[in-house]
């Protein structure tokens, strides 16, 4: 078990387990019930492409808030969370051939519980940055 995920630079793999954490965090806050398993894995066993796609995704919102000139954070929720999501959607292309449909499901299609974790990612990337 490698410390780093490979070919990723130390910022980008830390960026990659700070995406993942707030995605746990979340997940335990709003699921409502008890969440799947594999939407909870520590990150020690996260599956490598979804940790290329946490480190992506962590990559696309921090590039967008340094374009920004730290503004994006000004951002409604409902924003914020839609940013994610449709970054998320892009990497779920990218790592299936035929993703399952909940995996590239458009932000009103989405559940609650994932909206509310998506804008939450988006601000604990936003707070990392600060």
């Amino acid at each position: 078990m490698h410390n780093l995920t490979e070919g990723m630079g130390m910022s980008e793999a830390a960026g990659a387990r700070l995406f993942r954490e707030a995605w746990i965090a979340g997940v335990r806050k709003y699921f409502p019930g008890e969440p799947k398993p594999s939407y909870v894995t520590p990150w020690e066993e996260t599956p490598e492409w979804e940790r290329e796609a946490a480190g992506a995704v962590y990559e696309q919102v921090r590039q967008f808030l340094e374009l920004s000139g730290g503004h994006a954070s000004r951002l409604s929720r409902e924003q914020k969370g839609r940013f994610v999501a449709t970054c998320w959607t892009a990497q779920m292309y990218k790592h299936f051939e035929d993703p399952k449909p909940a995996y590239v499901a458009d932000w009103p299609a989405l559940p609650t519980w994932q909206q509310e974790t998506d804008a939450d990612i988006f601000e604990a990337i936003a707070t990392s940055l600060a």
